[in-house]
């Protein structure tokens, strides 16, 4: 079963995700223009990524060995 945190009580400061610092209203989830800065460098730099499940593709089309039956 997947790791679930409690929701936070309303009007609980929020973390930064990057620092640890609270969240500053005007860069929530972030506490400053930095860690947000920081955040999207990770996302375009492929930092942060989701596994896929699927076989890599030739990209001919034509089925693997393995595909056909």
């Amino acid at each position: 079963m997947a790791d679930r945190k409690a929701p936070l009580p309303q009007g609980a400061p929020r973390a930064c995700p990057i620092c640890g610092k609270p969240a500053s209203d005007a860069y929530v989830p972030f506490c400053s223009k930095h860690c947000a800065d920081v955040d999207l460098h990770r996302w375009l730099s492929g930092v942060y990524a989701v596994p896929s499940a699927e076989e890599a593709d030739d990209g001919d089309g034509a089925p693997r060995p393995s595909d056909a039956d």
